[in-house]
Parts: C-alpha cells; structure tokens; sequence
C-alpha cells in the first residue's frame, strides 16, 4: 500500500463518493463484483437503517448500547457453552482488556483498508451500530455496508494482523455470521493486511467472500440468548 497511496472514505454509512467513482478489478476482486453503489442505497436499505442505534462517534451512547446487548464480539467468544460464563462476566463487569499496540495499529489502517474495499467492491464504510429485526438486544457494528447489482445485501469486515492466515480464523467467522444475522445478509467480505512489525507485507490486502451458514448462526442464537438470560437473572 505503501508504492499505492489511497483517498481516505470518512467512516460514513454509505460514504459519499465522485459522481465519477467506478469499481476497480483488484486482489480478490468476485467475478460477480458489485456495481457502483447507486445515490439511493440509502433508500433502498432504509429497513436496516431504521434499525440503527447508535453510531461509534457518540462513544458513551455507542458503550452504553452495546452493554445492554450482546454484539459480534462477543458471539466471536462463544465457541461453546463453556465461553458462556466468561461473556457474562465481562458483560457484567467490564473486560479488562483495554487495547494493545496490535489493536491501535489496526484502528489507524481501518479507513485506509475499507478505503480499498470501497475501491474494489463497491462496500461503503458504515460505524452503525444495528440491532436485529426480531431482538433489539443482538447487536452487529460491520465495517461495511453496500449491496449487489441485485440489490442484495453485502457486509466487509476488516482485520490486520501479523500472521499469515490460510483460513479465516474460526472466531471471526463466528462474528460475520453474527453480522449476517443481525442485518439480514448473505455474503460478507472478509478483508486482512497481515503487517510485519506495524508494517503492510503488500501493496493490497488479501480478501476473501463468507456466505452464511444458518445452522451456525441458530447454535449461536441459543448461546447468545443464554448469556442474555444470564444477565437478567443476575439483575
């Protein structure tokens, strides 16, 4: 990315993009790529936007959402019943995780990346927090929003990291098919930049489209559910 300099798209919903702007081929660009997003997206997706809670530039109103829910990040916790517990403590207590030097690195490459989405497939960069259409208290915030030369739904969801990965990590599956649940989607891109001590290995991120797997997202409802029944009772 470095050779490449990249426009920044503000981590807007839909972005707002030159009336002149076309999707590029790039690495791991779908045959079946998405066309420009068209001016009345937002139009077209209002059902999803009406189910908007909070936006993650209103930090204590975006904390205070996600506290009385359960997001993706915590479903990507909940790899069995065993994880329930310790979900719910952190619900209840707080995490005492609190960021690291790898976490920062990759809020500061975020918009640089979802920049390159937009780019290459046509996924706008959304901060929305959402909730479900049948459970107010599921929870999803992707990275992206947009939508297929059908209209259909798309979500991207960015990482960086400082492994190679050959196969998505199971965890972050986990959390894009909370995503799919939550906003009613079928396809996610899933978009890494593997660095080497804070700096990008290549000129483009690798990518990679997660369809949605219903049977792992009904497992994840229950566990999400119990954590959610869990913290009721202790009220």
């Amino acid at each position: 990315m470095d050779n490449h300099p990249v426009t920044i798209v503000q981590p807007t919903l839909w972005g707002d993009l030159d009336d002149g702007w076309e999707a590029q081929p790039g690495s791991g660009t779908s045959p079946s790529a998405p066309a420009r997003p068209s001016r009345n997206a937002f139009t077209s997706l209002r059902g999803h936007t009406e189910r908007i809670v909070a936006h993650s530039s209103d930090r204590v109103a975006w904390l205070r959402a996600r506290a009385m829910g359960i997001t993706a990040t915590d479903v990507a916790r909940l790899a069995s019943l065993r994880a329930v517990d310790a979900v719910v403590a952190d619900k209840r207590y707080g995490s005492r995780f609190a960021g690291n030097v790898y976490t920062e690195h990759g809020k500061e490459r975020e918009p640089v990346i979802a920049s390159w989405v937009a780019a290459t497939h046509g996924i706008l960069p959304s901060a929305h927090l959402f909730h479900a259409a049948t459970n107010r208290a599921h929870l999803a915030t992707p990275d992206g929003v947009g939508q297929d030369r059908d209209g259909r739904l798309l979500l991207a969801e960015i990482k960086t990291t400082s492994s190679g990965w050959k196969r998505v990590p199971r965890h972050y599956m986990r959390q894009v098919w909370w995503q799919q649940y939550v906003l009613g989607a079928d396809r996610t891109l899933f978009v890494w930049e593997t660095h080497d001590d804070f700096v990008p290995v290549a000129d483009e991120p690798e990518c990679r489209w997660i369809d949605r797997d219903d049977d792992a997202i009904r497992g994840l409802i229950v566990l999400a559910d119990l954590v959610l029944d869990r913290l009721r009772d202790a009220r």
